[in-house]
This record gives C-alpha cells, sequence and structure tokens, in this order.
C-alpha cells in the first residue's frame, strides 16, 4: 500500500490498476452480444460485448481468433474465455478474448465441464465404484423412448444373437423436457421391482441438446446410486456423455450395448472390451486431472509472460487505427448511400424508363398474337388435310384410279348383276380416263 504522502503519475496509477485486474481475476468466461464488431486490416478482431445492463470493449488478435472457425458478426450471442486488462493510454478495462464459440452450444459444452469436474471430485466416476456385468444373464432391462431407433436395434440384436434373453423395457422420454426426470425414474423403478440382471440406459444419435438429458445430474445420481449394472449407450461412438462416465461400462452405441450382453462363441472378445473401456475410462480420468494441472499452468504463465506487454503496445497502435478505418468507412458508406438513392429516385422519373416499361409490354403482346395466329393457321391446315384425305376415300375416283369400272345401262343405272341386262342392250362402260360403249352379245350368270 502506498502512503498519503506518495504522488502517483497518471501512468503509474493505471499499470497498478491493469495489474491488480490481471492478478486477482484471471481467465474468466462471459457471455453477451456481440456489437460495433471491426476486422480491421490486420487481422484482429475488436467489438463490444454488452448485455441488458451493462457493456465492455473486447479485443481478440489474430493468433487467437484465426481458430475461431467462423467469423462473428453484430447481434450474435457468444461464449468467451478472456483475460480482464486496461489500456491504459484511456485508463478504460477490456478484455482481451483467448476463445469465443457460439453461446448455445458453448454453454452446454460449459455445463457439461462443469458437472463433469464436480461429479469426478466426488468420486462418481471411480473405477472401484463400478459393478461388474454379470457373465450368466437371463434379463435384460431396457430405459429407452418405446418408439425409438435404438430399442429396435436392441432388441433386434438381443433377438438374433440370443433369443433366450428375456427384454423388459421400462419407456421413457431420452430428449426435451422432463426427459432427464422420467430416465432417472425408470432406474429406480427397475431397482425396485429387480426383475432383471442389467440395465441399458441410452438413446440413438442426435446433437448435443437432443443427448442433454444423459448429462443432467439427476440422472447420473440415479445411475450411480443402483444397484443393477448399468450400461450407458447413448448416441454414436464419437459421442460422450455424464452417463457414459458414471455407469459401470460405456458402449459406442446402443446396437453396441446389445453385442456386448449378449452370449455367443465370443465370451472372450466381450470380456476384452469390458476391460478395454474400463481402460478408456481410467485414461479419461487421468487426462482429466493432467488437463487440470495445464490449465493451472498456464493461466500462471499468461499472468506472467512477456506477451502481455507486447498485448500492450498493439492495444494502443490498433486502437488508433481501428478508429481511423471506422471514420473512413462511415464517411464513404453515408456518401455511397446518399448516391445510390439520388440514382435510383432519377431513374423512375425519367420519361425512358416507363417508355421501356410499354415497350416491353407491347413487345410481349404482339408475340403473343402472332403465336396465336400461327397456331390456329396449323389446327385449320391439319383440318383440312384431314377432311381432304376422307373425300377421297369415298370418291368414285379413286376406285377408278385402281384398275376398276362402272358399267351403267341405257338409263345410266349402275349394272351390279347379270339379271339387270339383256342381250342386244347398249351399256356404257366408264374408266379412269375415257368410256366403251358396247352392245351385249352373251351372259353368263358366273
Amino acid at each position: 500500500m502506498l502512503g498519503n504522502s506518495a504522488i502517483l503519475s497518471v501512468k503509474d496509477l493505471n499499470q497498478m490498476v491493469k495489474d491488480l485486474l490481471t492478478d486477482s481475476i484471471g481467465q474468466i468466461w462471459l457471455i453477451g452480444e456481440i456489437s460495433n464488431f471491426s476486422k480491421p486490416t490486420s487481422g484482429h478482431w475488436y467489438f463490444t460485448l454488452k448485455d441488458e445492463a451493462a457493456q465492455v470493449r473486447c479485443a481478440m488478435f489474430r493468433n487467437s481468433n484465426f481458430r475461431t472457425g467462423f467469423t462473428p458478426h453484430n447481434g450474435q450471442q457468444v461464449l468467451v474465455s478472456a483475460s480482464v486488462t486496461l489500456y491504459e493510454a484511456r485508463g478504460e478495462y477490456q478484455l482481451v478474448i483467448d476463445k469465443l464459440q457460439l453461446a448455445g452450444a458453448g454453454l452446454l459444452q460449459q455445463r457439461f465441464e462443469q458437472l463433469k469436474q464436480k461429479l469426478q471430485q466426488e468420486g462418481l466416476f471411480e473405477i472401484s465404484h463400478k459393478q461388474p456385468i454379470p457373465k450368466n444373464i437371463q434379463t435384460v432391462g431396457i430405459v429407452t423412448s418405446s418408439t425409438g431407433a435404438a430399442l429396435h436395434d436392441i432388441c433386434q440384436i438381443l433377438n438374433r444373437r440370443d433369443p433366450s434373453l428375456a427384454i423388459i423395457i421400462y419407456p421413457s422420454l431420452v430428449q426435451g423436457d422432463g426427459a432427464a426426470a422420467q430416465i432417472a425414474r425408470m432406474i429406480e423403478i427397475a431397482n425396485q421391482r429387480h426383475e432383471c440382471d442389467v440395465l441399458i440406459v441410452g438413446r440413438g444419435g442426435g446433437s448435443l441438446e437432443d443427448l442433454w438429458p444423459f448429462n443432467e445430474e439427476v440422472v447420473a445420481r440415479a445411475i450411480f446410486n443402483s444397484q443393477l449394472p448399468i450400461i450407458s449407450a447413448v448416441g454414436h461412438e464419437i459421442d460422450f456423455t455424464i452417463a457414459d462416465f458414471v455407469a459401470d461400462l460405456r458402449a459406442a452405441t446402443p446396437s453396441a450395448a446389445a453385442e456386448l450382453i449378449s452370449r455367443d462363441k465370443h465370451d472372450q472378445m466381450k470380456d476384452l472390451k469390458v476391460l478395454e473401456q474400463h481402460l478408456a475410462m481410467a485414461i479419461d480420468h487421468v487426462l482429466l486431472i493432467k488437463n487440470q494441472h495445464l490449465q493451472t499452468i498456464r493461466h500462471r504463465l499468461q499472468t506472467q509472460h512477456p506477451q502481455v506487454k507486447l498485448v500492450k503496445q498493439q492495444t494502443l497502435l490498433l486502437a488508433q487505427r481501428q478508429a481511423l478505418h471506422l471514420a473512413i468507412k462511415q464517411t464513404l458508406l453515408s456518401h455511397s448511400n446518399k448516391l445510390n438513392h439520388l440514382t435510383q429516385n432519377i431513374q423512375r422519373l425519367t420519361p425512358k424508363y416507363h417508355i421501356e416499361r410499354y415497350q416491353q409490354t407491347i413487345s410481349q403482346k404482339k408475340q403473343q398474337l402472332l403465336t396465336n395466329i400461327n397456331l390456329q393457321l396449323q389446327n385449320a391446315k391439319h383440318q383440312f388435310v384431314i377432311q381432304t384425305s376422307q373425300l377421297n376415300m369415298v370418291s368414285p375416283l379413286a376406285t377408278l384410279e385402281r384398275g376398276y369400272s362402272i358399267t351403267t345401262d341405257y338409263q345410266q343405272h349402275v349394272i351390279t348383276s347379270t339379271n339387270n341386262i339383256k342381250v342386244g342392250e347398249t351399256i356404257t362402260t366408264k374408266l379412269l380416263s375415257g368410256k366403251i360403249i358396247s352392245t351385249v352379245t352373251n351372259i353368263k350368270d358366273s
């Protein structure tokens, strides 16, 4: 502490405040809405993080933001990991962002890590608490949705590999509000009835939000307190939930759980898988402890690293560059908007604009008229051809063209039978070209 007689410069005071903020607060997680986002040519990001009541300036330098995987924008809710520091030139405190992610998935992931650390410290993940899976299973209990694909897959595999196994279903919601409480209740009911040898608790794949009931503390404690051995079978192989760490055994998928407990010729392989799961959980446990130790060391390094002084210089230079860049950008944008507005008004008022619209309409109507006329002409030609063909088919001339002739008596009646003619009468035979007049000299009936 300084005595009452100590006289400080503003620079010394700001340096003291900066050191106090950095050392006493350290690395923090913060959620808020992005505003005033700026990305100058240097590659650094500058923005304000705000909520309903307050705001704070933030900087995320290029060597950190390139790992983010996306460029944030104004209005986004984000979760950030940051160090609290002071921009000495202005006496304003700010956040130097190390990590940034979207708020929804980020909050769930943070809740996951917090609960995982809490339960791990309480010993819920310890291998010593895990029950062995029985060798001779007679009845299998399943806690899952009665209409889900997971139940279908489990039953299909159990029936194929070991039809003698009895199956008891404890139906429950596995997604949404109330799902975690139902899952925990079904585990308690299965333990009260004690009618199965092992319990499979799980569901099919989905997003982190879909799988979240299996990350709830009520489900974790129900699994831990279960007297029945529990196999956790949630999602796909890459999905890990709190239920997986507490359960006596984790199966990569619901189908894998059915494979593990069903008896076949490869019992030794099954035992090996159990040992592999226990080993994986032990490795996860060790990695968790090591990661916590690493985070502690990293925090100490960040507070004492020479880079902190470099950040101070970068902040001063880049803040001035940002202010200049923003002023130029706003001026150009204002003039550009005015020019676009005036250009649009002129285009709407000029006669050429209306003339072009009317010419376009006339051209369209003209094209439609020509199309209709051509269509009617084609239809008329087609009908004329059809009617001409039909007329030629019934014309007597068509008969003559095929080599036939028409014979009539002196009264011009067509002769169709020898009964209509007598010897000595004059008859006329009409050909395609010309006529033949002859006298009947003989008549034969056939």
